[in-house]
């Protein structure tokens, strides 16, 4: 069964990950996100493509054992051809949020063009606490919220609950969490009465406002942390701590 799965119903697309309770991605599920995003990509005739979580979470981010260095490289980039189709979709993408939005789940919203959560969501990239950092979410995240926030979430691990979130930039709308599918039928029931042509036209003058990495800066975030921090000793004990449930003991070399 995949992980993902698309419906579409009228001009509207919902992509649905489907790895209940928390959405946590393998690197299986990190391809179906991929073909089902890429499936999207050159629908000329929707007007928005809605991405969301079954379960009790968005996403959780993708596996802590599918980070070490044996599947490290190919997770990072699985996961970021996952992300990059999902900025080439042509219609605009909407994360309809509830509960954690984190690591990978989190980068996943940076890519979307509109973000709705509900109340109890909250936003963040605490792959620091296990010794990693977030390639996608380092080069995308500085370009949608201060500067400084960017560095703190990505250098703290700091998570933001969805108010601060909004307040920040990350997020459009926040809703009652019993009113977020209203709210996003409601947002996608409006953007299905507009031109899809019109729509994907202005998505792509939007773009040249560079508000997302390009591929190749994706890439290029990628390549560093394979060639500086796959292989590092504290990675691969943050990550093997937190499969083993304790704390870290680092080594700082």
């Amino acid at each position: 069964m995949s992980a993902a799965t698309v419906s579409v119903a009228g001009r509207v697309a919902r992509v649905i990950l489907d790895r209940p309770p928390l959405n946590v991605l393998d690197l299986g599920a990190a391809n179906d996100l991929a073909a089902a995003l890429e499936s999207l990509r050159n629908r000329h005739d929707l007007c928005a493509v809605v991405l969301e979580g079954r379960g009790r979470a968005f996403c959780a981010g993708v596996d802590v054992r599918d980070h070490l260095p044996d599947r490290g490289e190919e997770m990072l980039h699985r996961f970021h051809h996952a992300c990059l189709a999902l900025a080439a979709i042509e219609a605009p993408t909407v994360a309809m949020v509830h509960g954690p939005a984190l690591g990978g789940g989190c980068e996943l919203t940076l890519m979307c063009d509109l973000v709705w959560a509900a109340e109890g969501a909250t936003f963040g990239q605490p792959e620091i606490k296990l010794g990693v950092f977030p390639p996608l979410a380092a080069v995308a995240l500085p370009r949608l919220v201060p500067p400084r926030l960017a560095a703190e979430m990505i250098l703290t691990g700091r998570v933001l609950a969805a108010a601060e979130a909004e307040r920040a930039g990350l997020v459009n709308r926040v809703v009652p969490a019993d009113h977020l599918a209203a709210a996003v039928e409601e947002l996608v029931g409006g953007l299905s009465a507009l031109s899809p042509a019109s729509l994907r036209i202005t998505k792509q003058a939007l773009a040249l406002a560079r508000r997302r990495p390009t591929p190749e800066q994706v890439w290029e975030a990628e390549h560093h942390y394979v060639e500086h921090l796959l292989h590092l000793p504290d990675a691969i004990e943050g990550l093997t701590a937190f499969i083993e449930k304790r704390s870290p003991a680092w080594a700082g070399k």
